[in-house]
């Protein structure tokens, strides 16, 4: 082999290396991405379960916006957060989310849809006061009591 076809084989070599620890690189970004975007959505979720809990328990008065708001917030991360569980992504940035999602990831969707339909429901519950509000948020809590059971490391 001579001096040009070494110094184009080593180039392609470089490239190729290159290409792998690029391609490693972005899918480690985009892993520790939707690890940080599924935690950003789950406190959203907890700062309008935190609202929406004291007004149930009294501690806060009912307010049908606030109650309506909540609500739809935790109705967009159910609609939106399925994405945010690649396979690449079950491990690292200290990430509380059970391997369980992965193994069974029908079960995991179906969980989410049931708490899509929970918080739709309890958007319009909302608007016809705090008896109705009040019952749809039994059901919103059932979800997320059920959910963080199943698909949620547990802490210590």
């Amino acid at each position: 082999m001579g001096t040009t076809k070494l110094l184009k084989f080593a180039y392609l070599k470089t490239g190729f290396i290159a290409g792998l620890f690029a391609a490693f690189f972005v899918t480690s970004v985009q892993a520790q991405d939707a690890i940080a975007d599924r935690k950003a959505m789950m406190q959203a979720v907890g700062a309008s379960m935190k609202a929406s809990g004291a007004m149930a328990k009294g501690q806060k008065p009912f307010d049908a916006g606030t109650a309506e708001l909540a609500m739809r917030a935790m109705n967009a991360v159910a609609l939106g957060i399925d994405s945010k569980f690649p396979a690449d992504s079950k491990t690292g940035g200290k990430t509380t989310s059970a391997p369980k999602i992965w193994e069974d990831m029908g079960g995991f969707k179906a969980a989410l849809a049931k708490f899509a339909a929970d918080t739709g429901a309890g958007i319009e519950a909302a608007k016809g006061g705090e008896a109705s509000w009040k019952a749809a948020f039994g059901k919103v809590a059932q979800n997320c009591k059920s959910c963080h059971q199943s698909y949620r490391v547990k802490k210590n």
